[in-house]
């Protein structure tokens, strides 16, 4: 099956475009016929070559966001829900997301429901967005819970971008400082290093010879020291991804000042977020604290839910076995026992989460403004500390020629 562009006209005049699959033309000239479409050109769309990287996000959060509410707005005026996907599915410019909304098409066309349908493409629609479809199928609110999804998806998308703001700045620092670090123990003392031994056999000041010899170590042991980062990096790569290796680094993330309490904010906040969204669109509870669990990001915390997940199926409330799990501080666990008592859960869940987001806002600030002045204190000092041992000798040159 083939897939072909076309252009045609409605019984109003309007001059429309969009694609459609179909094994020949005259298929698809028959099927726009059908659709009381006036075909004015029809041609074989060709093949793409679609890159995506096995790291990065196929769809862009931003185009699933797009996507999302403009289904939401189509379904709430009315339009089947193949149409829908039809045209979003056309107009859709990013090549891999416009093949999967035809895929989607294809299979709800054919009988599948939605939610089953994109549940066949995990890559671009997790858990959470296949099940809170599915909880708008079974209750008929399908645009609502749409809605509901573009909202959580934007604020999950800002706070992550917090995190890696963040993140970003320090990485740089700290990417430049062993830049500059290198270029002086590989190019500048050995430089200053030749002219003092060709001056004979004069005692260097201790501060210079002590910069000399780290230079020495450095150019002798660079292949070796290459190996062992290389070697460590890999070891942490294969270690994360088995669970007692991902369990002990998320773990040591959790507790690390001072990112520790910007993590642990951040699963709260992505916890009451997702399961106030999830109860909001009628998920049963249990079923939303496994979906939780699985999009908590951090092992720890994922254990920590499930725990409490096995607690509630015995019988027990939310905030009994939540406040057994060190990473929920008591305020929210006695906020989220407020709400399961009036019942208005999803209410507080939205609440502590935007109080959380604003908390990630001040950490991120706070660890930046920290970490700023302390890495330009470490690049100073590496940087004074060369300029000092490499111009002592010179110094002490002058005063022996001019003692006075």
């Amino acid at each position: 099956m083939a897939e072909f562009e076309w252009e045609a006209r409605s019984s109003d005049g309007n001059l429309k475009a969009g694609t459609m699959e179909g094994d020949t033309k005259a298929e698809v000239e028959q099927r726009l016929k059908a659709m009381r479409l006036t075909p004015v050109k029809i041609k074989k769309r060709a093949k793409e070559i679609i890159i995506t990287l096995p790291w990065a996000d196929p769809v862009p959060v931003r185009t699933k966001v797009v996507f999302t509410r403009q289904l939401a707005t189509m379904i709430d005026a009315g339009l089947p829900l193949v149409q829908c996907l039809e045209v979003l599915g056309g107009q859709e410019p990013h090549p891999f997301f416009r093949q999967t909304l035809n895929a989607i098409k294809n299979d709800v066309e054919s009988g599948t429901t939605f939610s089953d349908a994109l549940g066949k493409h995990p890559s671009v629609f997790d858990n959470l967005f296949v099940n809170l479809v599915a909880a708008g199928e079974a209750g008929g609110l399908l645009d609502t819970i749409l809605n509901r999804l573009t909202i959580y998806i934007e604020k999950s998308a800002a706070l992550r971008s917090k995190i890696k703001s963040a993140m970003r700045y320090p990485v740089f620092v700290l990417g430049a400082t062993f830049l500059v670090t290198g270029v002086l123990l590989v190019k500048v003392i050995p430089s200053f290093a030749k002219i003092y031994s060709s001056m004979g056999n004069a005692e260097l000041p201790k501060i210079t010879q002590i910069a000399i010899n780290i230079s020495d170590v450095f150019i002798n042991h660079l292949p070796a020291m290459i190996g062992v980062s290389v070697s460590v990096i890999v070891f942490f790569s294969v270690i994360k991804r088995t669970e007692v290796g991902e369990l002990i680094i998320d773990r040591i993330l959790i507790t690390l000042p001072p990112f520790g309490d910007l993590v642990r904010k951040s699963a709260i906040s992505r916890f009451t977020r997702t399961l106030g969204t999830l109860i909001a669109s009628g998920v049963p509870i249990l079923d939303a604290m496994n979906i939780v669990a699985m999009s908590a990001g951090n092992k720890v915390v994922e254990r920590g839910i499930l725990y409490a997940r096995d607690r509630i199926s015995e019988g027990k409330n939310i905030a009994s076995p939540l406040m057994e799990i060190t990473v929920f501080p008591k305020m929210v666990v006695q906020m989220i026992a407020v709400g399961e008592t009036t019942g208005a859960l999803d209410v507080m869940l939205t609440k502590i989460a935007d109080f959380y987001e604003e908390e990630v806002d001040n950490a991120v600030d706070g660890m930046t403004s920290l970490i700023e002045p302390l890495l330009m204190f470490v690049i100073g000092g590496i940087v004074a500390f060369v300029l000092i041992a490499m111009y002592m000798p010179i110094f002490g040159m002058a005063d022996t020629v001019n003692p006075h």
